[in-house]
Order: C-alpha cells, then sequence, then structure tokens
C-alpha cells in the first residue's frame, strides 16, 4: 500500500472498543455511497473514475499537454476553488513549490480567476509580456465571476497579440459537455474542449479533465497518478477491520463526538501546502453543513511551530492533528562537519537532513500528545504520481463516508450561494435591484 493509517500515538485518546463500536455505522455509510441512495447521490462519478474514465479523452488530453508544451512558455489556468485547486496542489507536490524557477522543457504556470485582485491580474499580465502563452480555462458554466472577468482579460490578451485565428489554437476549455455559456462559445470558437463530468462535484474533480490537463502540462504521469487512484479504489472496498480509509473517516467522527472542533492536517514538507489548501476545500465545503462539521485547518510543520506550536502545544484543547508522514522525499541534503561550530550544531552532521527533520516529525507528535492533543499519522511510502492518487482517492472516499455519518449531503454546497448573490446585488447585477437597495442600506 501507499498509505497506511498509523493509530499508534492514540494511546489515552481512544477506548478499546470505540474503533469497534462505530464500525458499524462506519460500513453503514459506505453501503449507502456504494448503493448510491443517499443525499447527493447524483455526483458519485468520482467514485469509480480511476477505472471508468473516459480513455479516449484521456489520450486526448496528453495530446493537447505535448502542444502546449510546444507552443507556450507560460501556461494561464483559469478557475477557482476545485477547478484549480487540485491541479496546482498536485504539481507543487509532484514538482516542487518552486516550479516556475525550475530550468524545464515545460511552461511556466500561473493560477488566474481565484480571486477579483486588480494587483494581481496586472502581476501576472506583466509576467506574461513577451512571452508566448496558452490558456487552460475551467467552468461548468463560464459565469462565475472570478474566472469568467480573468477569461475576458486574457482572451483578448491571445487575440491581439496572435490574431484570432492563432489565439484559437492557444485557448482549451475544460467545461460542462453539452450546455452553458464556455460550452457554447467554445462551439462558436472552434476551442478545444474537454469534459467536467456532470456526476462529478468540482472539489472531486481533479482526476478529471479539470486536473489532468495542467497537471500533465507540467510533465507528470498521469497514467501513473490514475494507476495509483485505481489501486485505492480496489483497496477500499475491503470491510472494515482492514481498510484504512474507512478508520480514518470513523476517527474523525470520533473526535468530533468527543467535542473536538478542529482537524489541523499537518505535513513536514513545504510541498504538500496546496495539497492541505485542497484538503481544506474538500472538507470544508462537502461537511460545513447544517451547523455541523469539523473545521478543516493545516499548518506546515516545523515551520508553523515557530508561529502556532504554542497554541497546540499549551491553547484550548479544541483539535486534533492528521499528520501526513511521508517516509521518503524527493531530494535529501548531507550535513557536513564545521570547523568552527560556530552554531553549535556539529551534533547534527554527519548524516543526512531528512534525518533531522523525521526526529522533529517524532519529537513533536510525542509532544503534542503528550500535551493532550491526538494525533493520527498517515504516512505516505513517497510523493510520485503513484501515492498521490492513492491519497487523492483516500481522502475523496473517506471525506464521502464521513458526510454521510455525519447526517449531511456531502455533495452540495448551498451556503457558498450567499456571498455571490449580495455580490451580484452591490455590483448591479440585473434582477437584483430591490435586493441592492436593501444591502446598502444595510452597509450605511
Amino acid at each position: 500500500m501507499a498509505l497506511k493509517l498509523n493509530t499508534s500515538y492514540l494511546s489515552g485518546f481512544l477506548g478499546d472498543e470505540e474503533l469497534k463500536g462505530i464500525a458499524v455505522q462506519t460500513e453503514a455509510a459506505a453501503k449507502v455511497l456504494h448503493d448510491k441512495n443517499g443525499l447527493g447521490s447524483d455526483f458519485l462519478g468520482w467514485l469509480t473514475l480511476p477505472t471508468d474514465y473516459d480513455k479516449e479523452e484521456f489520450a486526448r488530453i496528453k495530446e493537447a499537454a505535448a502542444r502546449i508544451k510546444a507552443q507556450a512558455d507560460v501556461l494561464i489556468v483559469i478557475g477557482i476553488g476545485g477547478s484549480y485547486l487540485g491541479a496546482r496542489a498536485a504539481i507543487e507536490l509532484l514538482k516542487s513549490p518552486f516550479y516556475n524557477n525550475m530550468k524545464k522543457d515545460t511552461p511556466d504556470i500561473y493560477y488566474v480567476g481565484n480571486n477579483i485582485s486588480p494587483t494581481y491580474l496586472n502581476e501576472v499580465l506583466s509576467i506574461c509580456e513577451g512571452r508566448d502563452i496558452a490558456v487552460n480555462v475551467i467552468s461548468k458554466s463560464g459565469t462565475t465571476t472570478e474566472p469568467a472577468l480573468a477569461f475576458r482579460i486574457f482572451k483578448k490578451l491571445l487575440e491581439d497579440k496572435y490574431g484570432k485565428d492563432e489565439a484559437k489554437k492557444r485557448i482549451y476549455c475544460t467545461t460542462d459537455k453539452a450546455r452553458g455559456t464556455l460550452k457554447n462559445l467554445a462551439d462558436a470558437e472552434g476551442y478545444e474542449s474537454f469534459v467536467i463530468p456532470d456526476d462529478v462535484g468540482g472539489r472531486f474533480s481533479v482526476l478529471t479533465a479539470v486536473g489532468l490537463l495542467p497537471i500533465a502540462a507540467a510533465g507528470c504521469d498521469i497514467d501513473k497518478l490514475m494507476a495509483g487512484a485505481a489501486a485505492a479504489q480496489k483497496a477500499y472496498t475491503a470491510p472494515f477491520a482492514e481498510n484504512d480509509c474507512y478508520k480514518y473517516a470513523a476517527l474523525r467522527n470520533i473526535f468530533y463526538r468527543k467535542g473536538k472542533a478542529v482537524e489541523m492536517v499537518v505535513s513536514y514538507d513545504p510541498s504538500m501546502a496546496m495539497m492541505n489548501e485542497w484538503y481544506k476545500q474538500l472538507y470544508g465545503e462537502s461537511e460545513g453543513k447544517d451547523n455541523k462539521g469539523l473545521f478543516p485547518s493545516s499548518a506546515i510543520f516545523s515551520t508553523d511551530l515557530h508561529s502556532m506550536g504554542q497554541y497546540i502545544q499549551d491553547g484550548a484543547r479544541l483539535l486534533f492533528e492528521t499528520v501526513i508522514d511521508i517516509k521518503k522525499p524527493k531530494q535529501d541534503l548531507f550535513l557536513e562537519a564545521d570547523a568552527e561550530n560556530a552554531d553549535g550544531l556539529n551534533f547534527l552532521t554527519g548524516q543526512n537532513m531528512s534525518v533531522v527533520n523525521r526526529r522533529a516529525l517524532e519529537g513533536t507528535i510525542l509532544a503534542h500528545t503528550e500535551g493532550g492533543v491526538p494525533n493520527i499519522v498517515l504516512e505516505l511510502d513517497d510523493t510520485a504520481e503513484e501515492t498521490l492518487g492513492w491519497l487523492i482517492y483516500f481522502f475523496e472516499k473517506a471525506c464521502a463516508v464521513s458526510g454521510y455519518m455525519l447526517g449531511v449531503n456531502p455533495f452540495n454546497q448551498p451556503g457558498v450561494e450567499s456571498y455571490k448573490k449580495n455580490m451580484f446585488a452591490l455590483l448591479g447585477k440585473p434582477g437584483y435591484e430591490d435586493m441592492k437597495a436593501a444591502l446598502e442600506a444595510k452597509l450605511h
């Protein structure tokens, strides 16, 4: 297995019978998931996606990625939430957080349409000056404010730079298969388009064209990524006793019922930072409903031990940690002795830096558990594509099972619409006139 659940640090936080006691509820939730008769059951395409994906489109994704590499120095990925987080997380983990600064035969990748900051957009536009550009716009509808605004700007940039005919060859759309503003535009203009499946929600879409095209354009092996996810799909149909995915979902629910309000996902590798952000959307948007759900948070250690470490160690006992322990780093660094030893660190030399990082992990887990913070540990073999595919599927399925155990629909996001309505009204969108007046009265 590419991933192993380690519960050895939960002694004192978990009774001998607690996991066994919740096993029946967990397997019942998993059965609802597989029988497709629970809330949101029309959004379960991700469940068998690693084996049932569209092979013809998958081949087209690889061909398009090869064209992007040949035609562009910069790939602009336009999307928000699930339309960009998974791809960025995968690229930074598989390649590097410094991906855009590395010497490579793949384009730099910049992400826009995930905010409405004019400063941010202007800075990306300045980066593109004098460079060849391709655009991958990702939106189910094509009308979501943030990506739609960004696409309008970059579409004009391409057409001004290359002319309309050449620009068409540099725009790749990932959108609905049959309808919507972006799909209609792609058909009318002749942009190559890829499908966001009807039965896969945005935060579960990283293993569709939504994530796969940018990931492939970055030079990652998407065949291996899907193979890892397929292996996890098979592994996590096992009964509870042999199923780490179900056990993780169960543990989260046990700690929630014990009064924990926050789950903090922790890694000791900075390349996991965007995976942490992907996890936060996946779990926050799936479980945060009906005044229920754990608050998903994250940290990168040892960095955040110098900012949040005091609170975790001695603050309110409202959280538990899920530690992602990567056994084999992409690279290591041998520590040599210094003749002066002015910093007093010669006791660390003569070994690899990964050993120091591991001792930091072990020492922190012991300190936090002794301080009253439960620590679940997810052990990963490495950060290769197969392992990442496995991890993605693990988190997705555990999230679905956990949501059903919580009694919510893990696949909708009704609360996300509230801010949009207010924003549209305040901006003067037609049809929101009465709401605009009411809101402005509240603001003043």
